[in-house]
């Protein structure tokens, strides 16, 4: 039946595209030699939005992560501006939160993205949870790209699910298009997504609720039934004769015994005041002071006016409200000017038949004149900021006059203690409280969005206190406060907000004064020039100018005497270094010419041949330089080019390219910890760098443990490997010796890298115990010691057979740790060479994430304190070859940044960790050569010089703004062609636009690149399209003759052009940051987060309408209309793995004892002591999700936003 319906449906809408064509298409035709064919594309007008004749109430979410955030955010813009009353709920919502979101909020329907990472099990989870709580007639409709297969599909649509919408759809039906089909299906009375007749549209039916009858509804009431009290509250706006019908508040009274109770705590204020985050606190408290209390919130939201749709936002900031004794509604106000629905009584009156013990109602945003919510509260809080404008404003807010509270939140914004002052001053006058001493007066300031603010605190009681007073509640608060005041924890001190546009000054200064020494140097040249001319012979060159011993003229003494005067004279505006410059540039040439170079590396001796033979026998020069014979032409270059390995490192970071270690790296990631280390074993065969780059898998990104639950379990090893403890680290790296100079990890991982990287640091300790135990044979020893440790228990193995070149190595200590089997002295010894050794890094970059691709857990301010203690332990430990953080680019890319985005942003971000770090009191010099960076590059014409732009400033900043030294100048960078060019249509196309990009990569100097596969728009990458993948950058390294040069763009006048241009361009953008307070104070507005996405629909825009032309996506279409392609292997976690995964961490709880490690990392964190280093010892026993969860309560969440 389902298939015959998904039928027609395709025919009712190609009738209707064919009648759109006819009525309001045109055509053009575009022209394409392909086989003598000629193809012809149409463009149409943009489809008119679907107007609903009754309200439709829809979820949004995305399941994952990534470019999804971004999609589902855009679907649910235009959902809204379709007249759709939409909650949005963000990224990474499990199935649960869904749902319960659905039921709470009573929509018509959930509209979610999930591509590859157990979309199947996610999608009937959903329509399983929501038949389980009898729900099914909301509808579930979805998307997630070219992952989700046809066969998926027409699977997921027979299992229940409304709709999927593939690529192809949203080809042929265009965003609007599908959210029409979306809107008008939810009109379309169902259950569990089959077509009914007998029932009206979901949230206008009272038809059940009468079935039951008044005293069951009553009895639902008494019990908080979700359902009951969401359909009552829908009732009462759409339907209000059905309402009256089942609910009249003095029925209810009579029925309960007695008059009801429920407290109503009334908040309202200004439009971005917070009050959202405000409301999150106060619950997240209120469950904690009162473990058998109950909380309803009803939030309200604006209708837009225009369409009559709304976003109700307030569910995204609200972390605590996922409990089961929390009921949570949003209303939207359905009128214009107003900050409270007409309905809100009506919804109150419900929450207290149901026997709440609190009831929050926060009103939308308001202005100066509206009190409305006094009128349905017993204690009401205004909400405020500091930047109300001048003291006169307070005069003219209404709710100074009726509100019982004042909080005055964003306290750390600027000017917040006269705010304070000032309110408490309007209130005094406003309610006559002269004999009130201001500290004593209801006006507090908060930053709710800081984790355990003292100013929440006190808020907090208060309010309470306040609701005992009035409606005598039995709310008998037991929390202690302090008599703090809300004081933020600067990540970057208020006095160093302006460090962007002080390096952008700093280094126009130095690009300033190399213009002007650089047209010195030019007139002394033709100084000498002519000199040279006057005296018939070459002259030589000293340090203190010309040698005055080749002088000699005979003829013209007086002339010569006044040029040489005149030489000297212009030769004081010289810099002595650059005198040396221009003297040296002769014996730098030479350097380059002689067969061997020799330079020093971390004190270590490096010759290396300056040139290779082509097949030709022609000498090929490793580094070109310039035939500049002009000293300001020298001069110019030296200071904003020179050779690589030399300031300002434009052209590369060390002279030659390390023999040996071409950048490829390996990439892997999918299934257990096994199949993953197969793959990297595969992939590194007969390479002699071992450079493993690592995916993980969502459960893993999020911080969470394997398990039976279906909406983890999809996801446990799809689009990436699944690591939950450290046994599986040691899996994953085993047969790869971790402190070998030719191996190198990196680590996608973000939210909970310092875990990772306990895992990681742990398994290479274990394997130098190993190699140590080897060596003096110990083995049947220590065997013996593990045997003892596991009596009675199950011992961790690796599960499957060993792949070819894995030798075993990490494999010995399973299940226990060097320092259980071997003396303290000797491990501790082991320990401290092997993390002194260990090379790679760990992505980490919680910035970007928050601007980006959202996988953070925590929130910001402590995820940073997290990243701080990771590098204080590095330099106090003498880690000096993993890098603490890559500073990402790739991801602000993929979310939609073009390249000047990126580069701005990612280093913007990088200074920021350079400030945070020094705030801590740090050493440039020692923690600056660990940082390194992660750039995305596609095709635009910027990315050629990415790198190039990106040392430039960097090292500049970095030598005159911070006075680093060279080490710390550095900038390191990895590449990874763009993501966002493989298309899921014509892939193998997505071959040739890799190998362009990673020739830009390779010629501006990468230090390590990973190239995608072909396949990965569509797929998990397979052994054959990691292979090509890697085969690209290897033939570009060892078969194509003009890499063999090491600096082959230098000297290209579009390439000079080009830098500058860019180079300005992110300098410009550092000043706009600068102007919204630093990267965290633009963090704030959205700065960041909204122009990538100004960015990418832009891009979108261009590639739908055919301006910016794609081949084999919009232009050079095949025959067929190049469809989405059906992938030839389809990548999966088996059943077995998933199973494998979850026993592994069973086992492990069960064999350790984790509660006190736990406690004691809780105790690290509340006194502000370094948390990683305790850290390394409870990653040996607990796992990430352990880990994860006692961490969140003492660090707090990450709040989501729009």
């Amino acid at each position: 039946m389902a298939k015959i319906s998904l039928k027609k449906i395709q025919v009712r809408y190609l009738i209707k595209i064919l009648y759109n064509i006819l009525q309001t298409a045109y055509f053009f035709e575009y022209f394409v030699n392909c086989n003598t064919k000629i193809q012809y594309f149409l463009r149409m007008d943009q489809v008119a939005p679907y107007r609903p004749k009754h309200k439709v109430r829809i979820v949004t979410a995305a399941s994952l992560f990534d470019g999804h955030d971004a999609s589902i955010n855009i679907m649910r813009r235009i959902i809204q501006a379709t007249g759709v009353e939409v909650i949005h709920l963000g990224h990474n919502r499990s199935v649960e939160e869904v749902v319960n979101t659905a039921i709470q909020e009573d929509v018509n329907a959930i509209c979610l993205t999930s591509y590859q990472g157990g979309h199947n099990e996610y999608f009937k989870y959903m329509y399983d949870l929501l038949k389980e709580k009898s729900s099914e007639h909301i509808k579930i409709f979805g998307g997630g790209g070219g992952v989700i297969l046809p066969s998926e599909i027409a699977m997921l649509m027979d299992y229940g699910i409304s709709r999927i919408y593939s690529p192809d759809d949203g080809r042929a039906m265009g965003l609007q298009g599908m959210i029409n089909d979306l809107i008008e299906a939810c009109l379309s009375p169902s259950r569990g997504g089959k077509l009914v007749t007998k029932y009206t549209v979901c949230n206008e039916d009272a038809s059940w609720l009468k079935n039951l009858g008044k005293e069951k509804v009553y009895e639902n009431l008494k019990n908080r039934n979700v359902r009951t009290i969401a359909r009552l509250i829908s009732l009462a706006e759409n339907n209000q004769e059905a309402f009256k019908t089942l609910f009249t508040f003095e029925s209810v009274s009579s029925s309960n015994t007695g008059s009801l109770t429920g407290a109503v705590l009334g908040i309202t204020g200004t439009g971005g005041a917070g009050k959202s985050s405000l409301v999150d606190e106060l619950v997240r408290r209120f469950l904690k002071d009162f473990p058998e209390k109950t909380v309803g919130i009803i939030s309200v939201d604006p209708s837009k006016r225009k369409t009559g749709g709304a976003l109700l936002g307030d569910r995204i900031r609200m972390n605590s409200i996922n409990n089961n004794r929390v009921y949570m509604r949003s209303l939207a106000t359905r009128q214009s000017n107003l900050a409270l629905s007409r309905h809100v009584n009506e919804a109150v009156q419900v929450l207290k038949a149901a026997e709440y013990d609190l009831i929050i109602l926060e009103t939308s945003g308001i202005g100066q004149s509206d009190t409305e919510i006094i009128e349905h509260s017993d204690v009401s809080l205004y909400v405020m900021t500091p930047e109300f404008g001048a003291a006169t404003q307070l005069e003219k807010i209404d709710m100074l006059d009726f509100a019982d509270l004042v909080a005055i939140n964003k306290f750390d914004k600027r000017g917040s203690l006269d705010a304070l002052r000032d309110v408490k001053k309007q209130y005094m006058r406003n309610n006559s409280l002269w004999g009130v001493h201001q500290d004593d007066l209801p006006v507090f300031g908060t930053i709710a969005s800081q984790f355990n603010d003292p100013g929440m605190n006190t808020l907090y009681k208060t309010v309470i206190d306040k609701l005992v007073e009035k409606t005598n509640s039995d709310l008998k608060s037991t929390i202690t406060i302090s008599n703090k005041m809300s004081e933020k924890i600067f990540v970057i001190p208020s006095s160093r907000i302006r460090y962007l546009s002080e390096i952008a000054e700093s280094n126009r200064v130095y690009d300033k004064k190399g213009n002007k020494q650089a047209e010195v140097a030019q007139k002394l040249y033709g100084i000498y020039k002519t000199l040279e001319s006057v005296t018939g012979h070459p002259l030589k060159l000293d340090n203190s100018g010309i040698d005055s011993e080749t002088i000699e003229s005979s003829e013209n003494k007086d002339f010569v005497k006044l040029l040489l005067e005149e030489f000297n004279s212009v030769k004081r505006d010289l810099n002595p270094y650059n005198w040396e410059v221009i003297t040296g540039w002769s014996k730098k040439v030479k350097k380059y010419k002689t067969p061997t170079y020799s330079f020093k590396v971390r004190d270590k001796s490096i010759k290396i041949e300056t040139h290779t033979e082509s097949l030709s026998h022609t000498q090929i020069p490793k580094v070109a330089l310039p035939k500049y014979q002009a000293w300001g032409d020298i001069l110019r270059w030296c200071l904003q080019e020179n050779v690589p390995g030399e300031f300002p490192y434009t052209s590369g970071l060390y002279p030659f390219k390390r023999t040996g270690e071409d950048p490829a790296r390996m990439f892997a990631g999918e299934g257990g910890p096994e199949r993953t280390n197969k793959r990297f074993h595969y992939v590194s065969a007969g390479l002699p760098a071992k450079r493993l780059s690592t995916a993980f898998d969502s459960v893993t990104l999020y911080g969470n443990d394997p398990d039976y639950r279906p909406d983890i379990y999809g996801k446990i090893g799809n689009a990436g490997v699944s690591i939950c403890c450290l046994d599986d680290a040691k899996k994953l790296y085993s047969g790869f010796n971790l402190a070998d100079d030719m191996t190198s990890v990196s680590m996608t991982i973000n939210g909970p890298a310092p875990m990772l990287l306990g895992y990681f640091m742990n398994a290479a300790i274990d394997q130098q115990c190993e190699i140590y135990i080897k060596e003096h044979e110990l083995e049947t020893e220590i065997e013996n010691k593990i045997a003892n440790i596991y009596k009675g228990k199950t011992r961790p193995k690796y599960n499957g057979i060993l792949p070819k070149n894995n030798n075993g190595l990490g494999l010995m200590l399973l299940g226990v740790t060097g320092d259980l089997v071997l003396p303290k002295s000797i491990y501790q010894d082991i320990k401290t060479k092997t993390i002194a050794q260990v090379r790679g890094t760990v992505q980490a970059d919680i910035l970007k994430e928050d601007q980006a691709q959202n996988t953070c857990i925590f929130s910001t301010e402590f995820a940073l304190r997290l990243m701080g203690d990771v590098q204080e332990y590095f330099i106090e430990n003498n880690v000096r070859n993993f890098y603490s953080v890559s500073i990402s680019g790739y991801h602000i890319a993929e979310a939609g940044a073009n390249p000047i985005t990126q580069i701005a942003l990612t280093l913007s971000n990088g200074f920021t960790y350079v400030e945070y770090y020094l705030s801590r009191g740090m050493d440039i010099n020692k923690f600056g050569p660990n940082l390194s960076f992660f750039f995305s590059n596609g095709t635009d014409p910027e990315y050629a010089v990415i790198g190039r732009v990106a040392r430039k400033i960097w090292a500049k900043a970095m030598k005159h703004k911070y006075g680093a030294n060279a080490r710390a100048q550095m900038l390191k960078y990895h590449i990874q062609t763009s993501g966002r060019s493989l298309h899921a249509q014509e892939i193998d196309f997505n071959d040739i636009r890799t190998t362009l990009q990673a020739l830009y990569a390779i010629y501006d100097n990468c230090n390590s690149l990973h190239t995608n596969a072909y396949d990965e728009a569509i797929t998990t990458p397979t052994e054959e399209s990691v292979r090509r993948a890697m085969a690209i950058q290897l033939i570009i390294n060892k078969e194509l003759g003009l890499s063999k040069n090491e600096n082959p763009i230098q000297g290209s006048f579009i390439i000079e052009e080009l830098t500058d241009l860019v180079e300005e361009a992110v300098l410009l953008e550092f000043d706009r940051i600068t102007e919204r307070g630093g990267v965290l104070g633009a963090m704030e507005t959205m700065y960041q987060r909204s122009k990538i996405q100004e960015e990418s629909l832009y891009y979108e825009t261009l590639k739908h309408n055919g301006k910016f032309p794609i081949i084999g996506v919009n232009t050079f279409l095949n025959s067929e209309g190049s469809p989405t392609v059906l992938p030839a292997e389809v990548i999966r976690a088996t059943e077995e793995e998933k199973i494998c995964q979850i026993k592994t961490l069973e086992n492990l709880h069960k064999s350790q004892n984790t509660e006190t490690l736990l406690k004691e990392l809780q105790n690290k964190a509340i006194n502000n002591e370094n948390i990683f280093e305790n850290l390394m010892e409870v990653c040996k026993v607990c796992s990430l999700g352990q880990i994860t969860r006692a961490l969140f309560e003492v660090g707090g969440q990450y709040r989501r936003n729009m």
